[in-house]
């Protein structure tokens, strides 16, 4: 898979790239790029930003600015990425909240480029010519994308082939398929017993078909139980 950022800080991935799946995967012939917007924008000293249109605070990307970027790395009109089958990520706070199953489809993708605000977001005309979707890690506001792209390229790096160390790792988890979209199961390792709190019998029974039967009852427990009020947020 191909993943190209367009950033005003592409340094911020630095940290990124070094963990172990990121690493797996670029060591696999997967590939993440970054394109910073300054790099490429028409207009003097680097500006790619200004005023809103009607008044208010913050400044907002520019149309021309993030065209002038995705024309210098794909050598087309950006508007035509979505009919050559390019998908374009706007990470936006109103987007469409991010899930196992939207990470599913991303993964099946040759090709993704992600797309990071900054100030007070896109122009709007970025959003209804050149992305293909918009995308949300959470109904709240960020400095900037960087963060949710690391969020969305985390996702669906670690299902790529050669991420993970064991590619079962990825099969078996919260939200996944063979969980029904619920919550992982609980965990426990050694001791077995500490403080008096004891892991509990079944998993050191070694009978594997109640031991799966107990890690299913419970993550449907947990699915059934999210958001309550015992130790989550109002």
């Amino acid at each position: 898979m191909e993943i190209d950022v367009f950033t005003l800080f592409p340094g911020a991935f630095a940290w990124f790239e070094q963990q172990r799946h990121v690493r797996n995967a670029l060591a696999h012939g997967h590939r993440l790029g970054y394109v910073n917007y300054r790099d490429h924008t028409p207009l003097s000293a680097g500006q790619v930003d200004d005023t809103p249109f009607g008044g208010g605070a913050g400044m907002v990307l520019r149309v021309d600015a993030v065209e002038a970027a995705l024309r210098a790395r794909y050598g087309c009109d950006p508007a035509s990425l979505a009919g050559a089958g390019r998908r374009v990520i706007a990470l936006t706070p109103g987007g469409r909240l991010l899930d196992e199953g939207i990470a599913d489809s991303l993964a099946t993708e040759r090709a993704l480029t992600l797309l990071c605000g900054r100030y007070e977001g896109f122009d709007q005309r970025v959003l209804d010519h050149f992305a293909t979707d918009q995308l949300s890690i959470g109904r709240y506001v960020l400095a900037g994308g960087e963060l949710a792209a690391m969020v969305v390229c985390d996702t669906v790096i670690r299902k790529l082939p050669g991420a993970l160390g064991r590619a079962e790792s990825a099969i078996e988890e919260s939200f996944s398929r063979a969980l029904g979209g619920a919550p992982e199961y609980p965990h426990y390792t050694r001791p077995a017993e500490y403080r008096g709190w004891r892991v509990p019998d079944v998993l050191l029974s070694g009978h594997h078909a109640r031991i799966r039967e107990w890690r299913l009852d419970e993550s449907r427990r947990r699915d059934s139980g999210a958001g309550a009020a015992d130790g989550s947020l109002p």
